[in-house]
This record gives structure tokens, C-alpha cells and sequence, in this order.
């Protein structure tokens, strides 16, 4: 991304983006860096956020980001009869986003594809708007494959994703990490004390994604038992599946408490949010889908993991990320037609009780990650002002 100054000190950023927690995150993250240089450098800035309204943009809100909502509906690159709803409602949400636009006007728009982006995206260009979108993942999705050609400068996470878009345009910048993952990271047996687990031992996080994975927690609760004679285990199940998951591990942790009353060696919890810092510092090992954002979070905290990528993900970019990043010797990969027990104690085994591979993979996952990339792209949206 380019050097320089900063063409104005009145800057009004606009910011698009959403369907889960992997879109909202980055750009919640680079919010943080823009208000942090704005404060620094007198820029009196004005953020906005326009796109689907869920659950995911109220961090968005806590940061000041004044919201506005759109209707939108999911591109898809194969038949569905879904796309008769969806594409009716994709045309409405870009009807909407260039009223809204109209009156909000901002300077630069700041993407990070999923549902809902795209709308914003061709109603910025219309209007002459300079684009910057992010690509987490290393194969890109629709939405981001159709902003390419919209955007002024295109920022992305793996090497690999390069084969997908125009060079000029594009620059490796990492995935934007929020300060809520990335600060004041306790050690870890004081972030296992906090959450309820023995310190002396090892924990192992699975996580299931913002959404969950119905196969990872059915697999885990089916061969919990086998699994928490090696490891304690912190398990986000989704909010869907908490409940269910909860009931049916009872009669099973209690034979593993640790010295019998207040530590815990299995606790379920629905999402983590404010507590992913606590969960990620505390994890000896991370189990979990092969989400960009994950993946960030994972090498942000150095964290050694094992990835089992969702098979029915879009391009089957979860897989691609997951071979991707394992390539670099910081994770191991397990395709759900080999999630078996007998190999997932094997490799659980090897990484928690051999120390230097545990270090190795480590130290490979910190060598990953860009802690600058949300300074990167703040500085570019900045810059492409005016």
C-alpha cells in the first residue's frame, strides 16, 4: 500500500460488510485503528456502516459507528430457488444503498465482502466513491470477485488469493485483528484459572465458528470421554447447539473433574465475544473450522491447531485457507471424511505432550501473522481520501 500525507483532515469513512462474525471483526478492527490515528493526527473523522442488519454490527456501535441497514440477499454462484427470493432483494438493498449513499456521501468506502457488500460497493462507484475491499480468504467470494473490478485497492490475507485479482490493485496486508483479541493477553494459567480450568493441565479449545458446526460437536460429544483422558476441554458450540450439547455432556464430565469440586474439564459455551481473549491465551491447542477469521485469531496468539474445514464452504475456500496455512508447519489439517477418533487422540496427543512440536507449530503461527494490517488499510482509506 502506498506512502504519504493525507489529502484533508475532514475524512467521512464508510464501512460495508456483514453475515457473520469473520466480516464484522476485521472491520470493527480497523474502526479501532482509524479513531486511534484520527485522535492522533487532528482528523476530525466521521465513520459510518451501512449494510444487513444483525447481530454482529453492535460491536460496530459500541465504537461510535453510526449504522444503517439495507435489505440484502446472498449471491450464489450455482442454482438455488433461493435465488428467486435472493435476487429481488439484492436489487432492492442496491436501490436502497444509493439513496442512502446519496445523502451520506462519504469520501471513501471500506468493504469486507459478505452479505449485503456488494450493494454498497456499486452504489459508491456510481457516485465516483474511491473503494478499498478486504479479502480474508485465499480463495475470494462472489461478492469480493465483483467489488475487485469496482475497487481502487484491494487488500488481502494469503499470497494465493494474488491468482484472483488485478496486481496493481492488490497488496498483501494480512487479516485486521480486533484490540479485544490482540491486548493485554494474560498467561495461561491464569486465563485457565479464570475460566474455570486446572492450571497444571492441558486445555484444548474447539471452536465451531460464529455459527457453530453441527458435525465438529456431534463428533466431540460423541467421544468426549476418550477425548478428556488427555485433554480439559473449552468447547463453543454455537448458539444453536449449546443447550443440547450441555445436557448430554453432563453424566460425562463428572467423571473428569478435577479434584472433584470447583475446576472444570469440559465447559460448553454457546459464542465466545468478550471472552475469546481469555479462551485463545488459555488454549494449549485450538480445534477448529479454517474461517479467515479464525485463522487470524489463532496465529495472532501464536496458538498451535488443527483444522477441519467446512466442506460445503463456497469455492471450498476453507479448505484451500486450511492447506494454505498448515503448509507453513503452524497447523495440522483433518477432512471430516477422516474424523476419526483413533487419528484425532493421535494428533491431539503429539501436540500436547511433545513440547518442541507444540513450539514449532507455535512458533510458525506467529510468524503469520501481520500484526500492521489494520494500520495498513487505515492508513490507505485515509489516504485515498480526496
Amino acid at each position: 500500500m502506498a506512502e504519504g500525507k493525507y489529502a484533508y483532515q475532514h475524512i467521512k469513512v464508510l464501512l460495508t460488510g456483514g453475515g457473520s462474525g469473520g466480516h464484522v471483526y476485521p472491520l470493527l478492527a480497523v474502526a479501532e485503528r482509524l479513531r486511534s490515528i484520527a485522535a492522533a493526527e487532528k482528523i476530525d473523522l466521521d465513520l459510518s456502516y451501512l449494510g444487513p442488519k444483525d447481530e454482529w454490527v453492535a460491536s460496530l456501535a459500541a465504537m461510535h459507528v453510526q449504522l444503517g441497514t439495507i435489505i440484502s440477499g446472498k449471491l450464489r454462484r450455482y442454482f438455488s430457488l433461493e435465488n428467486i427470493i435472493d435476487m429481488p432483494k439484492f436489487l432492492i438493498g442496491l436501490f436502497e444503498a444509493l439513496f442512502k449513499i446519496y445523502f451520506m456521501m462519504p469520501d471513501v468506502i471500506f468493504s469486507k465482502g459478505g452479505t449485503g457488500a456488494l450493494s454498497v460497493v456499486l452504489a459508491g462507484w456510481f457516485y465516483k466513491i474511491p473503494i478499498i475491499i478486504h479479502e480474508s480468504d485465499a480463495v475470494p467470494g462472489l461478492t469480493n470477485s465483483i467489488s475487485s473490478r469496482f475497487a481502487s485497492r484491494i487488500a488481502i490475507s494469503f499470497p494465493k488469493a494474488l491468482e484472483y485479482f488485478d496486481p496493481k490493485k492488490a497488496a498483501i496486508v494480512g487479516t485486521p485483528v480486533r484490540d479485544a483479541v490482540t491486548k493485554d493477553i494474560p498467561d495461561g494459567a491464569t486465563a485457565k484459572e479464570q475460566l474455570g480450568f486446572d492450571p497444571a493441565k492441558p486445555l484444548t479449545l474447539i471452536l465451531g465458528g460464529s455459527q457453530g458446526a453441527q458435525r465438529i460437536n456431534e463428533f466431540i460429544i460423541t467421544n468426549l470421554s476418550e477425548f478428556l483422558r488427555e485433554t480439559q476441554i473449552l468447547h463453543q458450540t454455537g448458539s444453536g447447539n449449546y443447550e443440547k450439547i450441555e445436557y448430554l455432556s453432563r453424566a460425562i464430565v463428572g467423571r473428569y473433574q478435577s479434584g472433584g469440586t470447583t475446576k472444570k474439564a469440559y465447559i460448553p459455551v454457546p459464542y465466545l465475544k468478550e471472552d475469546m481473549k481469555f479462551a485463545l491465551a488459555a488454549a494449549d491447542l485450538v480445534i477448529a473450522r479454517s474461517g479467515s477469521g479464525t485463522i487470524s485469531e489463532i496465529s495472532a496468539l501464536g496458538k498451535p491447531s488443527i483444522l477441519i474445514p467446512l466442506t460445503e464452504s463456497a469455492n471450498d475456500h476453507q479448505r484451500v485457507n486450511a492447506y494454505e496455512y498448515s503448509r507453513t508447519g503452524a497447523s495440522v489439517v483433518i477432512e471430516e471424511n477422516n474424523l476419526l477418533p483413533a487419528i484425532f487422540v493421535s494428533q491431539i496427543k503429539s501436540i500436547l505432550q511433545n513440547r518442541e512440536i507444540a513450539a514449532r507449530m507455535s512458533a510458525a503461527a506467529k510468524n503469520l501473522w501481520k500484526p500492521d494490517a489494520a494500520e495498513v488499510i487505515a492508513r490507505e482509506i485515509l489516504r485515498m481520501n480526496g
